[in-house]
């Protein structure tokens, strides 16, 4: 039986709908789902040697430090805090965690390239230190339509996610005249960690439709959204094939109904015929979860799932970690430690008013102390990755 690896990560994806949710869809097909240049696209034999170089079972978080709001403020050179960081992938290490997803930003580059990508350097310095490897994301179709550099607004009190970013904004993505400077950034940042070990896969496009059920001023419509989003996303692969970076390229679908590859998506199809490890995303039990996994090994490659573990809805540690562990497969959570992306609470945070922390958690792991949530979810996941008490 062909072995399927899967990394698991949680987002904050689609409000209140996550990976159900269609919006965004449109019925025809904007181009060619078929790969852009067969043989610029990792053969599935490579897909499976980059797996088996891995060194066994991946498992971590998608991590924004507690001091950030949002991606810029992770980033940017007044906020960029290596200390929490460290502190913090330390407590990652202290999990048995060995692979992060995180989030870069278009802004970031056209802000200050070379101080951004020092920063990436010294952030890929200290995830080495921890034993950690890097899968870092390009661009963001989650959330605000319009970032902005400089002093990030304070979140909102007890509202999910709050002021996360787009990248690129509406304004941006919905003109292609502007994509030079997209351009720029992917082959930039990619060009500078093309053959550099601590970045083990490249994330192009998080949820590139997602059309926020609309809860924006100033967004897209669904219709829009998806139109320039798949130029985007068929440009940035493009780009990044230019580059040939040693480390594999994908985009996950979200939508999750990929029985049957003739009604899929079109995005889907896109994604999935040219990423060189198939990767998707997923909030659901374990019933369905493992319905996923076994329609994705129809591809031949390798399998990630780069977002998961949503206590409430089912998705959780017990239920989920346990069975990939099974299968020899990777898992990386949505969230780590609470703070101002405030992901404890749910999805429907936007739309129903909470006064208090929820009694179980939406997403994340440790207090800003170190503190676990659930020490029995911290033991389980110290158990399944082997880290001695």
């Amino acid at each position: 039986m062909k072995r399927v690896f899967i990394l698991l990560g949680l987002s904050f994806t689609a409000l209140i709908f996550s990976c159900n949710n269609q919006g965004g869809k449109q019925s025809e097909n904007n181009g060619d789902s078929t790969v852009l240049t067969a043989a610029s696209r990792w053969s599935a034999q490579k897909a499976d040697a980059w797996y088996q170089q891995q060194g066994g079972w991946l498992a971590g978080c998608n991590y924004i430090p507690a001091y950030a709001v949002n991606e810029l403020e992770f980033w940017q050179a007044a906020t960029f805090d290596t200390a929490s960081i460290d502190k913090e992938l330390g407590w990652a290490q202290g999990l048995g965690f060995n692979m992060i997803r995180v989030f870069l930003h278009n802004l970031l580059w056209k802000q200050d390239s070379t101080g951004f990508l020092q920063r990436m350097d010294e952030f890929l310095v200290i995830a080495h230190r921890h034993h950690i490897g890097v899968m870092f994301v390009l661009f963001d179709g989650c959330w605000n339509p319009d970032p902005h550099v400089g002093k990030q607004p304070a979140p909102t009190p007890f509202v999910h996610n709050s002021q996360w970013v787009q990248s690129p904004g509406a304004r941006i993505l919905s003109d292609t005249a502007e994509y030079g400077q997209l351009k720029d950034y992917v082959q930039g940042v990619m060009g500078h960690f093309k053959d550099d070990p601590g970045v083990i896969l490249w994330d192009l496009f998080n949820e590139p439709d997602n059309d926020n059920g609309g809860r924006f001023k100033g967004d897209l419509s669904a219709a829009d959204k998806y139109k320039y989003a798949f130029i985007l996303l068929k440009d940035a692969f493009k780009w990044a094939r230019e580059i040939n970076p040693s480390q594999p390229l994908t985009v996950a679908p979200w939508h999750r109904d990929w029985s049957d590859t003739a009604k899929m998506d079109p995005m889907d199809q896109f994604m999935f015929n040219n990423s060189d490890v198939i990767t998707f995303h997923c909030y659901a039990p374990l019933a369905p979860t493992r319905k996923e996994v076994e329609e994705l090994q129809r591809y031949d490659r390798p399998i990630i799932c780069s977002e998961y573990m949503a206590r409430p809805i089912g998705s959780t540690f017990e239920a989920i970690l346990p069975y990939f562990k099974s299968r020899h497969a990777g898992a990386v959570n949505w969230g780590f430690v609470s703070g101002k992306t405030q992901t404890i609470y749910p999805w429907d945070s936007w739309t129903k008013k909470y006064t208090a922390p929820p009694k179980v958690w939406f997403h994340d792991i440790f207090y800003p102390d170190g503190k676990p949530f659930d020490p029995k979810e911290v033991a389980l996941i110290r158990k399944l990755t082997g880290v001695k008490e």
